[in-house]
């Protein structure tokens, strides 16, 4: 099995999980209004409190706290890059 330091979550840093996160409960809190987390830099694509961000933005430390258990490290990342792929095919289909 792997784990986050052998094989760790691969972000394209696209901004588009920090650009839809309205129906997530987890990230109401993070809204500022129009489902865009009040912390993204819409000019860099990255967080502006990334080195503090909440767990649920945090891959790794997410896996090790809430699915260690539950799931290898390998399938939680195949999970997260499927979340990555819908995200970006919607956002390509409203161009």
């Amino acid at each position: 099995m792997s784990t986050p330091q052998v094989n760790p979550f691969k972000c394209s840093k696209c901004g588009l999980c920090c650009k839809n996160i309205s129906n997530i409960p987890e990230c109401e809190h993070l809204d500022n209004g129009n489902g865009v987390c009040k912390y993204y830099d819409e000019e860099t694509k990255l967080c502006k409190i990334y080195e503090f961000r909440p767990e649920i933005c945090n891959v790794a430390l997410l896996w090790e706290r809430r699915y260690k258990s539950k799931k290898t490290w390998d399938e939680f990342l195949e999970e997260n890059y499927e979340g990555c792929k819908i995200l970006q095919e919607l956002e390509k289909n409203k161009k």
